[in-house]
């Protein structure tokens, strides 16, 4: 069996490499390259190319020609395809209407599970591949079928919580051969190799937004409303929810004796509620738009009670806590409280290292 666990030798294994343009895909496709791997790069446009062009971003044209460049160098054939229609309506949209609906979304989310997964994946099956590599940093365990997700060797660089709507399907034909791997290494081997991205930025900002101005982005109308405390108190005005998100310090314009923090955006109203650090505290939350991995448990049944963890921000670690469902609703209860529960965020659950699924935070309940 090979390194991607298929039953024949690596010349007969057909993968297609999802290569963005930066230092972690194209050490992918350069390692399975070196392996003897029949290695395929795929590049996706997602937004024309004057849409950014700053370093940090990525799938810009810039990036375009960087994975060209790469797979130029290792000799392999290159291909991309135009998704900026598509990218739009699943992504940008998406982002749009999440902010102008008082929540704060994860368009990396939505653009893995949609355009970079989906459609991708489509697109190395047509090349009939045997699977499709990318530069993730997560570990995946099992061979062809029922694999399991895991957080990365390398938990500062944990892709996890990014990846949690990933189908049982995608996963088994997935491969993530940076799982085990430290993000120094990966550098290293890229400049080993003699590819040409070795010292290239990581992409930090949403990549549609390449000046991180997302306020300016949206470009909705201004509708003023109320900024009040938790007893409904009118304390100043705001000019658009989408402005603002939990937990958020700055450019409130309230003068306090105390610092205070957004803890909670009410849409129908159109407020925006401020309260002290303490107030951003929550134990539980509702969860909706859930994806479940290969569950240990049986998800038709009603009054399930999970003791598991989850995490509620990337960087973050996962906490102790419970899953329930009741009423054909699912909720999360912290055994601690957390802090800043965020709609329209994810909360990602796990079994220590193993990655359960997760869902979108619908609501703050107490």
């Amino acid at each position: 069996m090979n390194t991607l666990g298929f039953n024949k030798e690596p010349s007969e294994t057909t993968v297609v490499v999802a290569m963005s343009g930066g230092v972690d895909s194209s050490v992918v496709a350069g390692l399975l390259k070196q392996e003897g791997y029949n290695v395929i790069g795929i590049t996706l446009q997602l937004y024309s190319s004057n849409t950014s062009a700053k370093k940090g971003s990525c799938c810009s044209g810039i990036d375009i020609y960087d994975a060209r460049r790469v797979a130029q160098k290792l000799d392999i054939p290159h291909y991309v395809f135009n998704y900026e229609k598509t990218f739009k309506e699943d992504v940008i949209d998406y982002f749009i209407n999440a902010y102008e609906n008082g929540e704060t979304p994860i368009p990396c989310v939505k653009c893995n599970e949609t355009v970079k997964f989906r459609d991708l994946m489509n697109f190395a099956k047509k090349l009939e591949a045997d699977c499709m590599a990318t530069g993730h940093y997560i570990k995946r365990k099992g061979n062809t079928k029922n694999a399991h997700m895991y957080r990365a060797e390398d938990k500062s660089k944990d892709q996890s919580y990014f990846l949690f709507s990933t189908t049982q399907e995608q996963l088994d034909y997935l491969r993530f051969p940076l799982g085990d791997i430290p993000k120094e290494k990966t550098r290293k081997i890229a400049e080993e190799i003699g590819l040409v991205v070795f010292n290239k930025k990581d992409s930090q900002d949403i990549c549609f937004i390449p000046d991180g101005d997302y306020k300016k982005f949206i470009k909705s109308q201004k509708k003023v409303g109320e900024i009040i405390d938790l007893n409904g108190n009118i304390l100043s005005h705001h000019e658009g929810i989408q402005n603002y998100t939990i937990g958020q310090r700055r450019g409130l314009g309230i003068s306090s004796e105390e610092p205070l923090y957004v803890v909670d955006i009410l849409k129908e109203s159109n407020q925006i509620v401020i309260g002290s650090k303490k107030d951003l505290l929550g134990k539980s939350l509702l969860l909706g738009d859930l994806n479940f991995i290969m569950p240990d448990f049986d998800l038709s049944q009603d009054d399930i009670e999970i003791s598991c963890s989850a995490k509620i921000r990337s960087l973050s670690e996962p906490k102790k806590g419970t899953l329930y469902k009741n009423l054909n609703k699912f909720s999360f209860q912290f055994d601690e409280p957390a802090e800043a529960i965020t709609k329209g965020q994810a909360c990602v659950l796990y079994d220590h290292d193993r990655v359960l699924g997760g869902g979108i935070i619908k609501q703050k309940l107490n």
